[in-house]
This record gives structure tokens, C-alpha cells and sequence, in this order.
């Protein structure tokens, strides 16, 4: 039986203290107790915003299920999300959401879980949910429940491992390095086959074993009443029993006696992939520390063993992971290469083998060791950073290591591993160890798997309809109301309105133009730090797009005096993480770090800026990259969809229409000079723009900037507009052929508005009941009513200078024609207007979706990003809130009659053309016009 703290009471304090300054320091106030029925409680108080987290850890998943019943768990995850006794059906996300909260839960191997996070006063309603989901859900699996949802489960497998590259790598993993009897031998997901002969009974038993409030933990974060909480904790969550009890799952470890070699035929993979798998510990192993650093020792910087054999010096690839994946039973040391195109694997295993005897031989520093413990240490505090991830870590805590306090000690094992810790545990699972090697290759290439593999046979599973299956236990079986002490039907009233509450944002101007826009948050020892320059895409040479993007991956190879290995190692040991990315119209530097390390990353930004060392040898090994990068999006069904929609949408001598990372021609005509060009053209304060954000004063950030002021004297630059697009006379299908294809990738599209436009927030609005939540019409009629997809999204995209608007969705391939008419025709109602109830219900959601929508530093940078970007008011927040009270039903209706324009939208389809070709004639937009994956048209 799973161990529980006897006492009934408990009070304590987490403190992380391993840091240099005192501000670096964390208190959070946990108050733990159980319900006389087992259920463990968590209350973790933070005022500092007016949102709460409700997470319920369920200590239950796929290790649970039986030999030939498997998928169970799996299975459930959706029972449970749909409805219980007293939540009507997909009710348990619109309550959520119209509360202007968010919702989700997930199962895998070892656990399931359900989070939300809502404003204040709706804690009472969120509790009352999870009880009915805990307590109520068993009335609601009926047969015809169950038979839904395993074909839910089917299409879902369709789409996310029948056909997707790679996808089969966990399974075929599995299979060899466990035996049949282990349950990580099995997918988490289960197998259709099985789940085809899972009887209602077996159902309802499962769950009444597993998913009891003795085998949970509920863990409450945020702005509460401590003493109301636990009323309404009482009220709604004692009466529901107990389960019997819960044995503990003990780790079963394995060890190999020899080499596993399997290779893989991938009708969708373009590139060969490797990986090499050590079995090792379980989580919260004390081994399983020193294995995480170990990893990144190996494979998480320029200068790891791993980077330089596999990549440097060999070529083979262009980029190489290491990762210690630790679950409840046992664990594994995973090597994973996709190498560049019609590379042999056993080269690359060659390599990894080479790279191993370099660690051994050359080491590593304490200095390394101190890098990496801060980049985990900083990572440690991102994921505790917000209520939702912070309910989620405790409860996690509690339920597999026995309390939550072990949170600090989590970190502590982390910032306490040794040098001789990382060397023994590679003597003890690496160094000279069997491992399971599989090899990944495009179909009709076996001659690139690595040496001495079997082919693995992969039989596709198939679910066996409902009405083919015979189980007379099931129609004997009655599915009954369960009783309460109380009307559960009456939902729970909010609390009083709770008004949002945001930061003062401060902004100063250097004296060579900058804008500098900050806000101080103090909650966790962070910091988030933006320069923006304008240009990207937009500043370009038309002929040869790609530029931009390949100017930010050469800045970051190394400064004048520092080489690229340098640089890194430099950003590694203050533990702070430095990006430069560019888009459409900018380039953007992006940092955080430990506010103490402040200063130090803002050095190493401006060194990056200003003494740029251009390395041709960088730069060439980046062309590599981006090269293989383009060759596999053309391979990836949503992106090839998305980048011939947008090619559509602004046409071919457009900037916008291009794909930022460029094409393989004009990556081959890009020179370093090209590159310096842009630089010289473009770098200017003038077209620059700072956001920070985090545990830092306002007069301590400007002084640290004040050194741009002497090295960066601006320069009139005008950044070229976009050329101007327009909607097409018609709407048009274009068709990408993908042969075999079980699903089909649907992207539909126009020209939209800019951010700037009067009327873009107004779109934002009235895309929310059209597509722009999970209860949206679309949803509604493609997804609950015909289920012909898991989700539709709409949305409304701006820049400065233009917009779009966008439709995604997946389908079965025969749904295909039937989905798109019923998109045409849902949209084409939507544009007569909504009822004025509809109206202000979604302004009620907008308007509490803002209580939690600046929640976490991430959240408020772009909130600051979007004030620097597009020149808005400091109080732009508050301005939009008036745009959205007094917006009238007729205005709806004139936003959404001139925007959504179904007829002359390009739709784009990625599927098999034999079966589409002849069936989308029907929609009614002429003959599809067959694409390749660069959009253009293919004659016979």
C-alpha cells in the first residue's frame, strides 16, 4: 500500500536558497492535510495576481493495465473530459473557458492529470467539477460513451502515429528493451486491437480501482480564502469513497546481456534517425541526477564530445540530443541523431562511439559542471513559475515522491551532484554497456540503417467496429445513477467580480532613439529581456529570401574575440539563455537569466551585437542546417499546408509569401557579404526597441543600457513596406498530393488586417464563437456533432503592416470534401451576426480571460513587446476592454461580414490526390489545382 504521513496536519515551508543574492530567494507557505476517504490535500497561497489552480494527480496510467487490456487509461483520459453525472457533455471546458479560464489533463505511463486555472471567484465551481469528475463520472460511460470515444481514440492514432514520421520509434524501444511482461513494454496509448475487446464492465472496474480520492492528490494554488477553500474542499470531495487500497509500484529496473539492433522502414521520414538507448534509473533516483547532467555534458553545448564528433568533425548531422528520461519504474539514457540526407547510421553510431572515448579521455571542468547546474536550476524555476505549473509540480511531488516538499529537495539534489557522481554513473550505464540501437530509414533505403539490424515488422492496428464486437457481459451490465448527500445539479455561483490588476509599465528613451519599456516583477529571481530591430523579412532582397534568418543563426557563431564554443560556454556559466531569431518584420534578441546576472547577459548581448565575428566555417555548417530543415518541412504535411496557403495569400513576389528560412536556391546564392549588408543597412538604434521584465528597478535597467547611447549613433533607414495583396475574384482549392495518406490537412486562409487597423481587436472578438475556442461553432459542428475532427481553430493574425486570416484542422481522408463544405457553409451563417446573448457572453469571457492573461513573465514581455512593436498606449489593455464593452451586435455583424469571406479564400489540402482529386469538384470552387509542396502547379 502506497505510504502515507500519518499525521493529519501539516505545516512547512520551502525555501531555495542556493543562490548568490538574498533575492534570489523562494518561500512558498504548503499546508497539506487528507480527507477522512484518503484524498491528500495541498494549499499552496500566492496573492500576487487574482487567479487559483485546481490540479488532481491521479496515481494511475498505463503501468496500471493488464496484459491484453491495455489503452484503458488512455481511453478514460477522454471519458473523463467529456461529461459526468452532473456536467453535461463537453460542459467541463465551456464552464472553464466562459469563466475566462483554461482547462486540460493528459495521461502517460505512470500518472493522469486534470489542471485549470481560473479567476478567484470561480474556485468553487472548479472544485465542484473535479469532484463530479472524480466522483460522478461513471453514470456517463454508457456503451454508446464508450464506443465514441474509442473512435475518437482511432482517428487520433491516425493522425498522431500512422501518419507522422518517426512516430513508431517509442514503440519499437519498448518492445526491445523491455520484456513482454513489463509494462513499459506496451504504448501508453494501448493497442486498438485490445481496445476493441474492452468491455463496459472492465471499464467501470478499472476505474473504480484506480481513480480514488485515495489513489489522488488535489493541490489549490493561488489567490484564496484558505478557510472557504476548505469548506467547499469538505463539501464537495468527502462523500465520494474510498477505493480499495492501492498497492505500491515498486521500480523494476533492467539491464541488457546484449546489443538490440532493429531498423525501420518510414513511408513518411525523409532523413534517417538513430538512437541509441542505455536502460537506467528511476525517477528521483539519486543516480538519475548525475545522468541529467550527464546528458547535457554530452550533448548540450558546442563544445560537448557528442557536438564535435557527430557534427564538427564528421558532418553527419545538424544537430545531436542527450536526454536522461526518468519515469516511476525505471529509466533511460537516449542518444537521438537525424542525421542530414542519405547518411548511413552506422557511421553516425561510429561517431557517438568516438564521442564517447573523447568525455573519456578529455573530461569535463567544474566550470562545465557549474553551467549546467545553473541552466537547470534556472529551468527548475520556470516550471514553478506560474499557479498552473507550480499545482501541477506539487502534486507530482506528492504523489510520486511522497510529499510535496520535496520540491526542495529535487533542486538540491541537482545543485548538489559531484564530479565523481557524473563519472560513476557513466562507468555504471554507459561506458562500455549494451544498448538498444534502432535505425530510422526512408522507405526503400535499408542500405542506411546501421550494420547488424533486423528489420521490425510493425503490424498497423485497427480497431474492430462496435458492432462486429460481441460482449454479452456488457449488455448484460446496468450503468446506474451514484447518489449524493446534496443537489449537485445546481452549479456553483461566482464569488464577487474580480477586477484585473496590471503591473505599471514604466518606459525611457535613450538619447540615440532607443525606447526602452519595462515592468518590475519581483515574485521569482528572474529576468526576461527583448531588443527588437525592424526589418526581417520585410528588408530583404526578394531574390534571395533567407537572409535575415541566417544573419541571426551567424551572430550568435561567435564575437570578434570569442569563438562560437567560447560564446556559448561564456552564456552557460551565468546560467543564462541568449536567442536571436528573426520573423517577417524584425530580428529579435531574446535573453533571460537570474536577475543578479543582469548585467553580465546584456554584456554578452551587446559584445554579440556590435563585434560580430563571421565565421565562414559557422556559416557554412548553418547553411547545412537549414538546407536539411527546408527539405523536411517539405515532407511535414501541416507546414507544407501552411507555407503554400501563405504563398496563396501574398503571392510569389511577395516577401510574406516566402518561407523566412529561404529556399535551397537562394541559401545557396546567400554570401557572408549578403549578410554583412543587411547588417550594415539595418542595424540601427532607430529601428530599435528594448522590452525587460523581472526583479529589477527601473533606474538600474536605464543605467545599464546607457552604454548604447555612446556605441550606437542612429541613421535615417526606411524598412521597405510589404507588397499590397488582395483577395482573389474567387476561392480557390489547391491540392497537395500525399499518396496513402489516412488523414487530410486542411488549411484555408485570406488576406486579413493589420494590428494597427481600427477594427483587428474587433475581429479578435468576433472570431471567439467562430473558431477561436473549443467551443466555437466550428468545433461544435465538425467536432461534437458529425465528429469528423478532434478541433478546428480560427484566428485573426496581424503584423504592423498586414494580417491574415487562418483555418486549421486535421480530418480522415474520406471527410475531407464533407469538411470543407461544412466550413463554407458555418461561416457563411456566421457572417449574418449573433444574438446579442451570444455577444455578451464572449464579452465576459474576454473580459476575465485578462485576470490571468499576465500572469507569469513570459506573458507580460509580450504584453511589453506588443507596446513596443505596434506604438500603443501604455494602457492599450484598458482601452481594448472599452473597444470590447461597446461593441454592439450590429457592429459584429459588419466585422464579420466584411472579414470572413469563405468565396474568396484559398484552401489548401494536403492528401491523397487519387481519392480527393474527383470528390472536391463538389464544393463548388472549380477543379482542385494539384501543388507541390513549394505551391507550384503540377501538369500532366
Amino acid at each position: 500500500m502506497l505510504f502515507k504521513r500519518a499525521e493529519f496536519f501539516i505545516l512547512f515551508l520551502i525555501f531555495i536558497t542556493n543562490v548568490p543574492a538574498q533575492q534570489n530567494q523562494i518561500n512558498y507557505s504548503l499546508e497539506k492535510y487528507f480527507l477522512p476517504n484518503g484524498l491528500e490535500v495541498i494549499l499552496q497561497e500566492d496573492k500576487s495576481d487574482p487567479i487559483v489552480a485546481v490540479a488532481v494527480q491521479y496515481h494511475v496510467g498505463s503501468t496500471r493495465e493488464e496484459a491484453g487490456k491495455t489503452g484503458i487509461v488512455h481511453l478514460l483520459e477522454g471519458l473523463m473530459s467529456k461529461q459526468s453525472q452532473h456536467v453535461g457533455p463537453n460542459e467541463f471546458l465551456q464552464k472553464i473557458q466562459n469563466a475566462g479560464g483554461t482547462l486540460n489533463g493528459g495521461s502517460g505511463n505512470d500518472g493522469t492529470i486534470y489542471f485549470s486555472v481560473i479567476p478567484q471567484n470561480y474556485l468553487e465551481m472548479a472544485l465542484w467539477l473535479e469532484s463530479d469528475r472524480m466522483g460522478y463520472v461513471l453514470s456517463t460511460i454508457t456503451q454508446e460513451a464508450l464506443d465514441n470515444q474509442k473512435l475518437i481514440i482511432q482517428n487520433e492514432i491516425k493522425q498522431k502515429i500512422q501518419n507522422q514520421p518517426y512516430s513508431y520509434t517509442n514503440y519499437i524501444i519498448g518492445k526491445l528493451l523491455y520484456s513482454n511482461d513489463h509494462p513499459y513494454s506496451r504504448p501508453a496509448t494501448g493497442y486498438l486491437s485490445d481496445l476493441s475487446k474492452v468491455s463496459l464492465r472492465e471499464v467501470h472496474d478499472f476505474f473504480k480501482k484506480w481513480y480514488g480520492p485515495n489513489n489522488s492528490t488535489l493541490v489549490i494554488s493561488g489567490n484564496f480564502d484558505k478557510e472557504q477553500t476548505k469548506k467547499w474542499i469538505e463539501k464537495y470531495f468527502a462523500e465520494i469513497p474510498s477505493s480499495a487500497p492501492v498497492d505500491t509500484l515498486k521500480p523494476r529496473l533492467v539491464t541488457l546481456s546484449e546489443y538490440k539492433r532493429a531498423y525501420f522502414e518510414d513511408n513518411f521520414a525523409k532523413v534517417p534517425e538513430l538512437n541509441l538507448i542505455f536502460p537506467t534509473v528511476n525517477r528521483f533516483h539519486k543516480d538519475s541526477y548525475a545522468l541529467t547532467i550527464l546528458s547535457q555534458i554530452l550533448a548540450g553545448s558546442m563544445k560537448s564530445p557528442l557536438i564535435k564528433t557527430v557534427i564538427q568533425e564528421s558532418k553527419l548531422a545538424p544537430s545531436v540530443s542527450a536526454n536522461q528520461n526518468s519515469l516511476e519504474l525505471a529509466g533511460t539514457f537516449e542518444i537521438t541523431v537525424r542525421t542530414l540526407p542519405d547518411k548511413k547510421l552506422s557511421d553516425v553510431e561510429k561517431s557517438i562511439l568516438e564521442g564517447f572515448k573523447r568525455f573519456e579521455k578529455e573530461g569535463f571542468s567544474d566550470e562545465d559542471l557549474q553551467k549546467i547546474k545553473a541552466k537547470l536550476e534556472i529551468s527548475f524555476y520556470n516550471r514553478i513559475a506560474g499557479v498552473l505549473g507550480r499545482s501541477a509540480q506539487l502534486a507530482g511531488y506528492n504523489e510520486f515522491a511522497g510529499s510535496p516538499d520535496f520540491m526542495s529537495q529535487d533542486l538540491e539534489n541537482t545543485l548538489s551532484v559531484t564530479r565523481e557522481d557524473v563519472m560513476r554513473v557513466y562507468d555504471t550505464y554507459i561506458n562500455n554497456k549494451k544498448y538498444v540501437l534502432t535505425s530510422f530509414v526512408p522507405k526503400g533505403k535499408p542500405n542506411l540503417a546501421a550494420d547488424n539490424s533486423f528489420l521490425y515488422p510493425i503490424i498497423v492496428d485497427s480497431l474492430t467496429p462496435a458492432s462486429e464486437t460481441k460482449n454479452t457481459d456488457s449488455v448484460k451490465f446496468v450503468v446506474e445513477k451514484i447518489p449524493s448527500s446534496f443537489d449537485r445539479t445546481k452549479e456553483p455561483p461566482a464569488g464577487s467580480e474580480v477586477k484585473s490588476i496590471l503591473p505599471p509599465v514604466w518606459d525611457a528613451s535613450l538619447s540615440n532613439g532607443i525606447r526602452i519599456f519595462g515592468i518590475e516583477h519581483n515574485e521569482l529571481p528572474l529576468l526576461e529581456f527583448t531588443l527588437t530591430l525592424k526589418g526581417g523579412m520585410l528588408a530583404e532582397d526578394i531574390n534571395k529570401p533567407g537572409v535575415s534568418n541566417l544573419l541571426a543563426g551567424v551572430i550568435m557563431e561567435g564575437t570578434k574575440n570569442k569563438t562560437s564554443s567560447e560564446l556559448s560556454a561564456q552564456i552557460e556559466k551565468i546560467g543564462s539563455t541568449i536567442r536571436v531569431f528573426s520573423g517577417d518584420e524584425s530580428i529579435v534578441f531574446q535573453a533571460s537569466c537570474l536577475a543578479n546576472k543582469f548585467e553580465e547577459t546584456y554584456k554578452l548581448i551587446e559584445e554579440i551585437i556590435f563585434e560580430p565575428r563571421w565565421d565562414s566555417t559557422q556559416f557554412q555548417i548553418l547553411k547545412l542546417k537549414i538546407n536539411d530543415l527546408i527539405n523536411r518541412n517539405r515532407t511535414n504535411p501541416q507546414i507544407a499546408a501552411e507555407s503554400v496557403l501563405n504563398k496563396k495569400i501574398f503571392g510569389g513576389n511577395n516577401p510574406l509569401g516566402l518561407s523566412n528560412l529561404g529556399t535551397i536556391e537562394s541559401i545557396a546564392s546567400i554570401t557572408l557579404d549578403d549578410l554583412r549588408n543587411y547588417y550594415n543597412n539595418y542595424f540601427s538604434p532607430n529601428l530599435a526597441t528594448i522590452t525587460v521584465v523581472g526583479n529589477l528597478q527601473k533606474d538600474y535597467v536605464i543605467n545599464t543600457l546607457k552604454s548604447l547611447e555612446l556605441k550606437w549613433q542612429p541613421r535615417l533607414i526606411n524598412i521597405p513596406g510589404p507588397i499590397t495583396s488582395s483577395l482573389p475574384d474567387s476561392g480557390k482549392i489547391f491540392l497537395i498530393d500525399s499518396p496513402g495518406a489516412k488523414q487530410s490537412e486542411i488549411r484555408i486562409g485570406s488576406i486579413g488586417l493589420s494590428y494597427n487597423e481600427p477594427d483587428f481587436f474587433k475581429a479578435t472578438i468576433v472570431n471567439y464563437n467562430l473558431g477561436g475556442s473549443f467551443n466555437s461553432l466550428l468545433n461544435k459542428t465538425l467536432r461534437d456533432e458529425k465528429r469528423l475532427t478532434n478541433g478546428v481553430r480560427t484566428i485573426f493574425n496581424g503584423g504592423s503592416s498586414f494580417g491574415t486570416f487562418l483555418l486549421s484542422t486535421t480530418v480522415p481522408l474520406e471527410a475531407t470534401t464533407e469538411s470543407v463544405k461544412l466550413i463554407r457553409e458555418e461561416i457563411n451563417k456566421y457572417r449574418n451576426g449573433i444574438s446579442s446573448e451570444d455577444l455578451n457572453s464572449t464579452k465576459e469571457v474576454f473580459k476575465k480571460i485578462n485576470l490571468r492573461r499576465f500572469e507569469s513573465i513570459g506573458a507580460l514581455r509580450e504584453m511589453l513587446n506588443a507596446i513596443a512593436n505596434y506604438n500603443l498606449p501604455l494602457d492599450y489593455i484598458k482601452q481594448q476592454e472599452l473597444v470590447l464593452q461597446n461593441l454592439t451586435v450590429e457592429e459584429h455583424k459588419l466585422v464579420a461580414s466584411k472579414y470572413l469571406l469563405p468565396d474568396k479564400m484559398f484552401y489548401v489540402i494536403v492528401g491523397d490526390a487519387a481519392v480527393l482529386s474527383e470528390q472536391l469538384k463538389q464544393i463548388g470552387l472549380g477543379n482542385p489545382i494539384i501543388v507541390d509542396t513549394n505551391g507550384n502547379e503540377i501538369t500532366k
